[in-house]
C-alpha cells in the first residue's frame, strides 16, 4: 500500500509538473504518502543517483541499461548508442521494459526531465537507476562516450 501511494503522489507530481500546473494539494494531504517520501528523501545520497560523463569509461557503458527519456522525436535525431527511448513521462508505465538488477541509466537533453522519472523510479523501488548530469547536450560536449578519456587525456585521435 505504500508503494502504491508513493506512485501516486509521484505520477500526479510529475503530471502536474509536466501541465505545469498548481501542486496537486489533495495528495499532499495524503499522511502515508507523504511519510513514504520523507522515508525515501532521508535515505537517497546525496547526489540523487546522478553520474556524469567523464565517470564512466568507454567500456562500462555496456554494463548499463541506457534509457533516452526524450521524446520519440528527438530519440530519432540522435541519441546515445544502444540507448532505449522511454519518455520520461511514461517511465513508471512501462517499467516492466526497466530491469531490476542491472545498472540503469537515464538521459534527457539537460537531465531534468530524466531526474524526475530516475526520482519516480527509485521511489517505485528502483535502486539502480543513475541520471546522467547535464544530460545529453552534456554528454556529446564532453566527448560522448569516450567522455572519461577525454577527462584524463588519454583519448586517442
Amino acid at each position: 500500500m505504500k508503494n502504491f501511494l508513493c506512485r501516486r503522489l509521484v505520477v500526479a507530481g510529475l503530471a502536474a509538473l509536466a501541465l505545469n500546473a498548481a501542486p496537486v494539494t489533495a495528495l499532499a494531504q495524503d499522511k502515508a504518502a507523504i511519510d513514504a517520501m520523507e522515508a525515501y528523501l532521508d535515505f537517497v545520497d546525496y547526489g540523487g543517483a546522478t553520474i556524469f560523463p567523464e565517470q564512466i569509461p568507454r567500456d562500462d557503458w555496456q554494463k548499463f541499461v541506457v534509457i533516452d527519456a526524450r521524446d520519440a522525436t528527438q530519440f530519432a535525431k540522435d541519441h546515445i548508442p544502444n540507448a532505449i527511448n522511454i519518455e520520461w513521462r511514461r517511465a513508471l508505465a512501462e517499467r516492466s521494459r526497466i530491469p531490476k538488477d542491472k545498472p540503469v541509466l537515464l538521459y534527457c537533453n539537460t537531465g531534468s526531465l530524466s531526474a524526475q522519472a530516475g526520482f519516480a523510479l527509485r521511489v517505485a523501488g528502483y535502486d539502480n537507476v543513475r541520471i546522467l548530469q547535464g544530460g545529453f547536450a552534456e554528454w556529446k560536449a564532453k566527448g560522448g562516450l569516450d567522455a572519461a578519456a577525454k577527462a584524463t587525456g588519454s583519448v586517442s585521435h
